[in-house]
């Protein structure tokens, strides 16, 4: 299972660097984008950070301000609910038969179509967002970033150093794009448009379609 569960991160960790070359390469979005790739559609381990969300309730209103709670929880949220869609993509790429295994894009495509639960995966989508429009706010609070650095002592000793890291990242990204130019709102309308694109045509759209879609997506 583990073999399965790396190979369906890593695949969607290289359609999505596919689907945002374009912002990857960006003046204005790379930041952004290599922060989505690596941190919500990344294929790294993330059990540190995961044994540290399960302290969240009891830890989080002790040593985060107040104003991080909310982004921390959804991002925590967020977390479990993709583990769980890729464990369940897992599973069901365990089952795809053998002759199609080769055929990477096949695999990926049986697999999703097996698994379904197109609403979890907008929901998946709408938390993804929810995490970016969050980080976002946290940019117009005066004073935060200073806070921030300042919570890095306590955060390490309370064993929430992975989730501060994150925290100071995503600030740092979404302040690049909030200056005179508020590009947050652009980045994220494009990141929904393209997902939101992509699931139906996952779910829904004729298999050759959805193949030639997905091959092509991955041609670098």
């Amino acid at each position: 299972m583990d073999r399965h569960l790396h190979w369906v991160k890593e695949f969607q960790s290289r359609r999505f660097a596919a689907t945002y070359s374009d912002l990857l390469n960006s003046k204005d979005f790379g930041a952004a984008s290599r922060f989505f790739l690596i941190e919500l559609y990344g294929d790294k381990d993330y059990a540190l950070r995961d044994a540290q969300f399960a302290r969240i309730a009891s830890a989080l209103q002790k040593y985060f301000p107040a104003s991080v709670v909310e982004t921390a929880v959804a991002l925590a949220q967020l977390h479990a609910l993709t583990e769980e869609l890729d464990f369940a993509m897992a599973k069901a790429c365990s089952t795809v038969d053998a002759n199609r295994m080769a055929d990477e894009s096949m695999r990926y495509l049986e697999s999703w179509r097996q698994v379904g639960r197109p609403a979890d995966r907008t929901h998946q989508l709408d938390a993804v967002l929810n995490v970016g429009a969050e980080l976002n706010r946290l940019t117009q609070i005066r004073g935060l970033r200073m806070m921030l650095r300042m919570m890095r002592g306590p955060a390490k000793a309370a064993g929430l150093d992975a989730l501060q890291r994150f925290l100071e990242s995503g600030f740092d990204t979404f302040s690049e794009m909030s200056g005179a130019k508020n590009l947050a709102e652009g980045f994220l309308e494009t990141i929904a448009n393209r997902e939101r694109t992509w699931i139906g045509t996952l779910t829904n759209a004729p298999k050759d379609l959805c193949l030639r879609e997905l091959r092509a997506s991955l041609v670098t």
